[in-house]
């Protein structure tokens, strides 16, 4: 049923009611507060079906004659008058409508109004709610070229700015569409307004708005506003004087030069004022709502809100972009996505809110991030960066990040850890999240045969693990799908306005402390760790369970992708700095079992470079420290064969001391093989030695005990204990080095998938300083110090 006004619907929160019981989206609802507040606004301006269209002023002959200065708008294109498909609702079409009356929208009309129509989303879906809430195609049609009307004669584009204060000038009102922000000015008593888009001087806003509205004070709202221009005194309406000659002269007021002019001198004033973002929003009106989804229903409520089909996507991509709304309702939360180009990476952040800011190019200035050095303690307006004015500020395209100032990083990463950053004397504490996006041009396992997956940072950032560290998750984005006209919903979501608005209130709320009801993070987290997981846990459990109900198994489900989210972070850390960061085994404790769990990255390697099974004769684990100094994983492939005793090796042809600590665990073994196990006849073999650098860290000269009992283990067909590795240095003489940097040496085994690992019983006094989680995951085994042959024996099982 249309109203008299020409529009459809309820757009309000609050008292909606459905006349035809035979459809939950019937078009016949009673007038809502919101629209009583429209029609009184259009019986004031004495144009009840065209106002907003095309406004009146108070002398309807006056308005006969004026001129036509209605533009005709190029942006709207054949494709915005395509006819509009006819709808069949589904079953949670019909749930959302239920429980949502008045703030639900038809997503394929937003998609379809996009297309010739530059505003912001929920601007349009304001309208597309108040005019095209029905099933009826005709009346939808209708409703859509109305709106067009609206936009093409009303909205305020910043180039025509100048022809609309004209046109208010000359007709003495007018209806636009835009922007407004008022602060109070505290020493004259009244509120001081601005447009966005329409550039006239500020002027005074009546407080009841204000107080009516009070969205207007906190950044501004859009709005439809009727504008009034009253001419200055002392100048005559003709805008010219003419003298007795007939000749022009200057304009005359009394006024104009006397003082300096403020907002109470502008001839601008606002007549009325309608919203079209929801002015006032009720939280605990979508929270009860929750109880009556399941929590299928409200993950698909939500991307279908965003703009997505969810019924296309995996499960595992359903939470990729639930993910990607984090930021906009977590404080301080800390996200990169790296992925393939056409992802839609930008989309929440460009089009969903309006509290969220997209850096094009990823280039900006300190003061325009964190403010002015010499504004502090004057101006708040102008002392404050982007991290406190924006919920969310999105770095689009990292590789281009650049800061002139090179202190401009270290001040990101201690906002980005703390919360707050030091400008000049001050201490500035802002909520803003920080999301760093950009691409990937290979698939993640090409690019970690090479590198680590924040290659694709600029220099300055690339190898600085502190700044990573900082991360809370890392989105892997080549595991969500490239955009395509299927992954864009049709069906009806709430409109942008109150998802924004519901993230924006739930900012406030901390819920990370919900995994404590059923699970205990285990020993590999670090407190940034912590903090992180926590952080990505709380976002997704006030995304999808803002009531805080939620089952074990829920918690579960977001606790593991915290984690694994924090995960690929570790990962890449390790990669860079190594044993710094070598506790990247995060996993979690089940209180009521105590059953312990890991979670792997599957981009990753499970943590399973020694595997469980046996090796084949010859081939040994060992660590040891590489020529960088880091300690790392080395496998020594050896096989004997037919021959007259040759040593040949391959993979340590340009290490000297690597070379020499080979050929030394040979000399060694030609003297004394006999003595691991008898009858060898190690004479009648060649032996060839391949020196394998899994982790691409260098070579190392500390793997010749592991070298001995791989030449024992092809000597004698025998192979080693499972998941075993062997470190120590055994020299010519047969002298064996003590072990040292144990913990690091268990650490960096353990990671690597070891289970046992041998060692000199010298080493027992050293593992009382090791953890005891550390060592309840690798067992060791003893040989006496000293005695390399009794370490071959104990390896071979012998």
């Amino acid at each position: 049923m249309q109203n008299e006004y020409g529009g459809y619907g309820n757009r309000d929160e609050g008292d909606a009611s459905y006349v035809d019981e035979g459809s939950a989206l019937s078009a016949a609802r009673e007038f809502s507060p919101r629209l009583q507040q429209l029609a009184q606004w259009q019986k004031d301006d004495v144009a009840p079906r065209s106002a907003l269209a095309s406004p009146s002023s108070d002398d309807g002959a006056e308005e006969e004659n004026a001129p036509d200065v209605t533009p005709v708008d190029p942006s709207f294109s054949d494709d915005a008058l395509s006819p509009v498909i006819a709808y069949e609702a589904d079953d949670l079409d019909r749930k959302i409508v239920d429980c949502f009356p008045g703030k639900i929208v038809r997503k394929d009309l937003t998609s379809l109004m996009k297309r010739g129509a530059n505003v912001p989303t929920f601007v349009l879906e304001y309208l597309l709610g108040m005019y095209c809430s029905t099933d009826d195609s005709d009346a939808v049609e209708e409703g859509l070229n109305r709106i067009r009307k609206i936009l093409t004669e009303n909205y305020v584009r910043p180039d025509e700015s100048e022809r609309i204060k004209s046109v208010i000038r000359e007709r003495g009102q007018y209806t636009i569409i835009d922007k407004v922000s008022a602060r109070l000015d505290e020493y004259k008593d009244f509120y001081v307004a601005e447009f966005t888009n329409l550039c006239i001087e500020p002027f005074i806003m009546p407080a009841d708005y204000v107080r009516k509205y009070s969205k207007i004070l906190m950044g501004g709202v859009w709005c439809i506003m009727r504008i009034e221009y009253a001419h200055p005194m002392g100048v005559d309406e003709d805008d010219a004087l003419m003298d007795a000659s007939g000749e022009e002269s200057a304009p005359r007021s009394s006024a104009r030069g006397s003082k300096k002019r403020g907002p109470e001198d502008s001839p601008f004033s606002v007549v009325s004022l309608t919203p079209i973002q929801m002015p006032n929003f009720d939280l605990e009106s979508i929270i009860d709502q929750r109880k009556n989804f399941t929590a299928d229903e409200w993950k698909r409520m939500l991307l279908r809100s965003a703009g997505y089909e969810p019924d296309v996507m995996t499960e595992t991509e359903r939470m990729h972009f639930i993910e990607r709304m984090v930021p906009l309702i977590e404080r301080n939360y800390n996200l990169c996505e790296l992925g393939p180009r056409g992802t839609g990476k930008s989309h929440i952040y460009k089009e969903v809110s309006p509290y969220a800011i997209l850096l094009s190019g990823g280039q900006t200035t300190t003061a325009n991030l964190f403010g002015r050095l010499n504004s502090f303690g004057k101006s708040a307006a102008n002392s404050v960066g982007l991290v406190s004015l924006w919920d969310c500020i999105t770095f689009d395209e990292v590789a281009g990040m650049r800061f002139k100032d090179q202190n401009a990083v270290q001040i990101l990463k201690d906002y980005m850890a703390s919360g707050s950053y030091a400008r000049g004397r001050d201490q500035v504490n802002a909520d803003g999240s920080i999301v760093l996006e950009g691409n990937i041009n290979d698939s993640p396992q090409n690019v970690l045969k090479t590198t680590h997956l924040f290659d694709p940072f600029p220099p300055e950032f690339n190898n600085d693990s502190a700044f990573f560290d900082r991360i809370h998750c890392y989105l892997p984005g080549w595991e969500v799908p490239k955009m395509r006209h299927d992954l864009l919903t049709e069906r009806y979501g709430l409109i942008t306005d109150c998802l924004s608005e519901f993230c924006k209130e739930m900012r406030y709320r901390d819920y990370t402390h919900y995994l404590d009801r059923y699970f205990r993070l285990n020993s590999d987290f670090n407190k940034r760790d912590d903090i992180a997981v926590r952080k990505t846990f709380s976002g997704l459990a006030k995304l999808l369970f803002p009531d805080g109900v939620m089952s074990k198994e829920d918690a579960r489900a977001l606790l593991e992708y915290a984690i694994m989210g924090r995960r690929r972070v570790k990962e890449q850390l390790k990669i860079m700095a190594g044993v710094e960061f070598m506790d990247v085994n995060l996993g979690y404790v089940d209180l009521e079992t105590q059953e312990s769990f890991v979670v792997y990255v599957p981009e990753q390697s499970s943590g399973t470079l020694i595997p469980e099974g046996t090796l084949l004769p010859g081939h040994v684990f060992s660590i040891g420290s590489s020529v960088n100094g880091e300690y790392a994983v080395y496998k020594l492939e050896n096989k004997a064969v037919e021959g007259e005793f040759k040593f040949e090796h391959e993979g340590i042809n340009t290490g000297r001391a690597a070379r020499e600590s080979m050929d030394a665990a040979f000399r060694y073994f030609t003297n004394n093989a006999d003595r691991v196990a008898p009858g060898m006849r190690i004479g009648m073999k060649d032996y060839l030695l391949f020196f394998n650098d899994t982790q691409k860290k260098g070579l190392s000269a500390e793997c010749s005990l592991a070298e001995f009992v791989g030449l024992c283990s092809a000597a004698c067909g025998r192979p080693v204990q499972p998941s075993m590795i062997i470190p120590g240095v055994l020299h010519m003489s047969g002298t064996l080095d003590p072990v040292k940097d144990l913990e690091d040496v268990l650490r960096v085994a353990k990671n690597a998938g070891a289970k046992r690992i041998l060692l000199p019983f010298s080493s027992i006094q050293d593992l009382q300083a090791v953890s005891s989680e550390l060592m309840a995951s690798i067992s060791p085994d003893f040989y006496p110090d000293g005695d390399a042959v009794a370490a071959a024996r104990k390896a071979l099982g012998l």
